[in-house]
């Protein structure tokens, strides 16, 4: 798990991986957090006394080298620390391992909050599958360790990070699955809908995309994030912005 200053859900995205998944040693690479992290991360350890707190600064590409390297179980799982996973998400998984699979993901499911439509919901669903097949994604990602053993992700890759990763599974003679029952609620922080944030996020996706990993396909989805972002802004972003005058 990498973490920077990710209070807003982590007591619930904590809760619910230990409710979900067994685990063994918990990973948590953090990026020097300066809200309530670590205390969270503290209260958790002082309960189930298996997490591991490593700090560095760098790209999301480095921190999660650095994790993949710390790693010594057969199977692992990378987790966004503003997920909760789906009730007994790794028993279910379980139907999705076979001969040749190097990593099965869970789908992801952006909870948009103002937002309750069916058929946007459904549209959510269809455009997180196509998304993960040409750039991957690492929400809720249960990688065979040997996979990915030795693997070393560019520095610069601070988004798409997660198809170089899938790309090396897939290029070392492993199949990728997309979950047939799992999936995560994918709730980010409030802040991550407000203009200022929109903007930074969008200067590093197209660097990330068009200049490191030349997933041009992928441009074709913006369209539908912008969709996202634009129901969330009346009242994230602008209501932010009004806070701050």
């Amino acid at each position: 798990m990498l973490t920077k200053n990710s209070q807003h859900l982590l007591a619930k995205c904590l809760a619910s991986v230990y409710q979900n998944v067994p685990i063994k040693k918990l990973i948590v690479i953090d990026g020097f957090s300066t809200d309530r992290t670590l205390d969270i991360l503290g209260q958790f350890n002082r309960r189930y006394g298996n997490i591991q707190i490593i700090q560095m600064m760098g790209s999301r590409a480095k921190a999660r080298t650095e994790g993949i390297r710390r790693v010594t179980t057969e199977w692992f799982v990378f987790l966004d620390s503003d997920v909760l996973l789906c009730k007994d998400w790794f028993k279910k998984v379980q139907a999705d391992l076979a001969d040749g699979v190097g990593a099965v993901w869970g789908l992801n499911i952006d909870v948009l909050p103002n937002i309750k439509n069916k058929r946007i919901l459904k549209m959510q669903t269809m455009v997180a599958k196509r998304c993960f097949k040409l750039r991957g994604g690492m929400h809720d990602t249960l990688i065979l360790r040997k996979a990915v053993e030795g693997i070393q992700i560019p520095e610069e890759l601070h988004l798409y990070e997660d198809a170089y990763i899938v790309r090396h599974i897939e290029n070392h003679g492993y199949r990728v699955a997309i979950g047939s029952g799992v999936y995560c609620l994918h709730d980010k922080a409030p802040d991550n809908w407000s203009i200022k944030n929109g903007l930074e996020q969008a200067n590093t996706e197209l660097r990330c995309c068009l200049v490191y990993s030349h997933l041009y396909e992928y441009l074709l989805f913006y369209p539908v994030f912008f969709l996202y972002w634009g129901l969330q802004l009346p009242l994230n972003g602008f209501r932010s912005g009004l806070h701050k005058i």
